[in-house]
């Protein structure tokens, strides 16, 4: 991991381990594989699920039933927070991918639009996935989502 201190990486490391441990409900260091998603994504990562399956991957032991121990997962998550993988997109980014979505520089788009994309399109959303997206938002008086002000909000939450 060069050019990251060692005091920076003891921490990171301190982070995950924290992270994973919370999910150690056996509390022998090891957690089921359907919870790292859930370990990444409260470490603050914005992972796919071919990112989430590539962790697994990378970590799982071969006779392992289904677990990962902490002793696999900690440096392979460590090496990839560390390079800054699977971090949230920036204001800038998200702007610019809304924009492609509003060729007419409307600055709001439908519920109706947006649910669709993301159930159909690319890595689909769940259901409830959509349904929270829109709780947070859809302004409820028109109905439409305005973008720059849900990019803000986010940011805010961050």
């Amino acid at each position: 991991m060069a050019g990251v201190s060692e005091t920076a990486t003891t921490d990171l490391e301190k982070r995950i381990s924290d992270a994973f441990l919370i999910f150690d409900h056996q509390g022998n260091k090891t957690v089921d594989v359907r919870e790292i998603g859930t370990i990444l994504r409260y470490l603050g990562c914005v992972p796919s699920e071919n990112e989430i399956n590539e962790v697994i991957s990378a970590t799982e032991l071969e006779d392992s039933n289904g677990t990962i121990h902490l002793s696999r997962f900690l440096p392979h998550v460590t090496q990839l927070l560390a390079e800054h993988k699977m971090e949230p997109a920036s204001a800038e980014k998200l702007l610019k991918a809304f924009h492609i979505l509003d060729p007419d520089g409307k600055g709001t788009l439908s519920k109706e639009y947006i649910s669709k994309l993301m159930s159909e399109e690319g890595e689909p959303f769940t259901q409830d996935e959509v349904e929270e997206m829109m709780a947070a938002a859809v302004d409820v008086q028109s109905g439409e989502i305005h973008y720059e002000y849900y990019i803000n909000s986010l940011m805010v939450d961050m």
